[in-house]
This record gives C-alpha cells, sequence and structure tokens, in this order.
C-alpha cells in the first residue's frame, strides 16, 4: 500500500473514532443533531429517515425515544452501586448505548432479525432497533406509531410491564415519557423548518 493510501486511511479511521468520541452538542435541536452528525463518516439524518420509512414510525419520535434514554451519548451506562461507598460494584442493569437496551432484549433483535453484526453504540443500528421495537410495540399493545408518550412507557417498562401497568409506580417511566412527548413534539416542529 502506497504512503499516501496509508495516511488516508489513517484519516478516515481517525474521523470515524472522533465521530463516534461524544455526543452531540445541542440535543435539543433535531437539526443541529443533524448537522452535527452529518458528512463523510456518518449521516444520522439518513439512518433516521431509513428506520422511519422501514418501520412506519416518525423520525421525531424516534430522535426523542434516543433522547430521552441516553442524550445521544453511544456509550452511555447506567450507574454502578458502591459497595461501602468507594468500592465499584455492578451497574444497576445492562442497559448500553444511544437506544439503552438490555443484553437480552438486544439478544433477542439480533435473533429475530438475524442483524447478528449490529452494534448498540452505532447510531444506524440503535435507531433501527428503536423502529424495529416500537413497530413491535404497535402491532403488540395498539398504541399509534406517534404517541411518543405510550411508546415511552412500553420501550421503559417492556410490552409485558407495559400491559400490567408497572410504569404507573415507576416516576422515572413516567418523567421519560413525558420528556419524550414534549421532545419528539419539539423535534417535529424543528423538522418542518430544516427539511
Amino acid at each position: 500500500m502506497k504512503a499516501s493510501a496509508q495516511r488516508l486511511l489513517a484519516l478516515a479511521a481517525v474521523l470515524a473514532l472522533a465521530g463516534c468520541a461524544s455526543a452531540p452538542k445541542m440535543t435539543g435541536n433535531a437539526c443541529a443533531i443533524f448537522d452535527q452528525r452529518s458528512g463523510f463518516v456518518s449521516d444520522w439524518r439518513g439512518d433516521a429517515e431509513r428506520a422511519s420509512a422501514e418501520f412506519g414510525v416518525p423520525v421525531h419520535v424516534l430522535m426523542a425515544t434516543i433522547q430521552a434514554e441516553s442524550n445521544f451519548d453511544g456509550r452511555a451506562r447506567p450507574p454502578r452501586r458502591w459497595i461501602l461507598g468507594f468500592i465499584p460494584g455492578k451497574r444497576i442493569s445492562t442497559a448500553y448505548g444511544y437506544a439503552q437496551v438490555l443484553d437480552g432484549t438486544w439478544d433477542e433483535y439480533q435473533r429475530r432479525t438475524g442483524r447478528h453484526g449490529d452494534r448498540r453504540n452505532d447510531f444506524a443500528d440503535a435507531v433501527r432497533f428503536i423502529g424495529w421495537y416500537h413497530a413491535d410495540t404497535s402491532r403488540r399493545l395498539g398504541i399509534a406509531k406517534s404517541d411518543a408518550y405510550n411508546l415511552y412507557l412500553a420501550y421503559h417498562s417492556g410490552h409485558a410491564g407495559y400491559e400490567r401497568g408497572v410504569w404507573r409506580n415507576r416516576p422515572e417511566a413516567l418523567r421519560g415519557a413525558k420528556r419524550a412527548r414534549d421532545m419528539a413534539a419539539r423535534y417535529a416542529a424543528q423538522l418542518q423548518r430544516c427539511s
């Protein structure tokens, strides 16, 4: 391989890592998020639009779910429990990535879709997962694909948990659903202006 080709390959690798290294700034503005993550290495708007077209879930609902779950941090994890106040213990769950998907749920997704190479810390894979999960929720529970509030409650509690109403006694689920609903409305208005 020629030295110039090696330098180009190294530059592409650095740019790819830089694109994954941190959450975008201004996560309260969908247009700004897409502007920040549009280019040679990634195209979040295209990823979100493809997931929306495949599963029928509006882009603003997909993006609001990610914002509520991880605020667009691909390496997000729940906090650890601490032993004696200073020894790091296990995390409170196995949730990880943009969509904060549990290990078992991710395994089920990969098994049911055959997408064994997908990663939770890859935006395209995570937004596709959310589209798939919300579409499955709509089919199973009859929730409209545009209902960010109830889709989030079912996402947070799982399908069986949503049916049992476990979210009623989970303040964090209710706060997340309100945040998802409000952000979905905000993102929808913003996307109208920057389309």
